[in-house]
């Protein structure tokens, strides 16, 4: 925690329902830390303690790129969902994020659903992304995916000198709740689509609804010429090697983290390929249930999430001008926030 810099860590359990939860707080400076619960049955307590550190680091910048009135915050749940979830144990996790006295506001994340969140929400009044029937704003993968597209079409108009993807071959991994809305969106504007995922279900789901999509394996996306690579699902599937050989020109989706560090962006950026940072371009959820904080509006979010738009833009331009990675540029443009907001 000292090391990277936290604000604060929290431990807590209760052996009653078996929750074992970690909270991590990176930044308060903008305001309270806003980020979901992530649910996992990782291997060891080291393991889920390096991912809320990384996920909450990365959420403080998320924020403040995006301008919200929010730091970095997220949490972890340790443990498989699907045999250790319960009511009782959402309800004894809200109880501890009621402890926090709202430095820190939780939403959904991996293995989280809304329903989970209106769980919560029963011990803590510290809880975004809700069903609507209770005001929340529901699910938050309907903006994250258009602030994906808002994304791909700033690095389009950089790129390319036009904010459209029409009759460019685009390519999206994962075809989770991010990823098949992100194909809806890009049939619509007119973007050749191949897809992969490892579910073949979710492959054959998204090409009922549209017949002319190309189903490719994983490793045939990847390596595919496209104008843009877009991975939306699990994190770190660019390393180095996959950086080195990935077709595209573009690398744009809303998966965490997909680099596996500043060395997989060196050689992306060295092979003359525009990546977007992901908590650049995948922050629309986190706007979507911070809008809900002041009372939800659809129309209203959805226009906020058009800034990530113009926010794009200037990451890349910075990185053009300043002769650095767009990676390196969005830290720049957010710690420049976040310092002001210390001011």
């Amino acid at each position: 925690m000292f090391e990277s810099g936290h604000e604060q860590v929290v431990f807590a359990q209760d052996a009653d329902s078996g929750l074992r939860c970690i909270i991590a707080l990176y930044s308060t400076t903008l305001g309270p830390g806003l980020g979901g619960t992530r649910f996992v049955d990782y291997a060891d307590t080291q393991e889920a303690l390096e991912d809320v550190l990384a996920l909450s680091r990365a959420m403080a910048y998320k924020n403040a790129l995006a301008g919200l009135p929010h730091g970095g915050g997220k949490a972890v749940i340790i443990g498989d969902p699907a045999r250790d979830k319960s009511e009782e144990l959402l309800r004894a996790y809200g109880r501890v994020i009621d402890s926090m006295g709202g430095r820190y506001i939780t939403a959904c994340d991996v293995g989280t659903y809304v329903t989970d969140m209106d769980v919560v929400a029963q011990t803590s009044r510290h809880v975004t992304g809700r069903s609507s029937h209770l005001g929340g704003a529901g699910d938050s993968g309907i903006l994250t995916a258009f602030g994906v597209y808002q994304g791909m079409l700033a690095c389009s108009a950089h790129r390319w000198g036009e904010a459209s993807l029409a009759r460019r071959r685009v390519g999206v991994a994962g075809l989770g709740k991010v990823g098949s809305r992100l194909v809806e969106l890009l049939v619509e504007d007119g973007a050749q689509v191949a897809v992969t995922d490892i579910d073949p279900d979710a492959v054959t789901r998204v090409q009922q609804a549209f017949p002319d999509v190309e189903p490719l394996t994983p490793g045939e996306l990847l390596a595919a010429p496209l104008a843009v690579y877009s991975p939306n699902a699990l994190g770190g599937v660019i390393d180095p090697y996959a950086a080195a050989t990935i077709g595209a020109d573009v690398v744009c989706g809303g998966a965490n983290n997909p680099l596996t560090g500043g060395e997989a962006a060196d050689v992306l950026h060295s092979r003359g390929i525009t990546y977007a940072p992901d908590y650049l371009v995948n922050s629309g959820g986190v706007i979507q249930v911070s809008e809900e904080l002041v009372g939800f509006d659809m129309d209203h979010a959805r226009d906020k999430v058009r800034s990530i738009f113009d926010t794009t833009l200037e990451v890349l331009r910075m990185a053009d001008t300043e002769g650095v990675t767009p990676l390196v540029a969005a830290d720049r443009v957010a710690e420049q926030r976040m310092a002001a907001g210390r001011e």
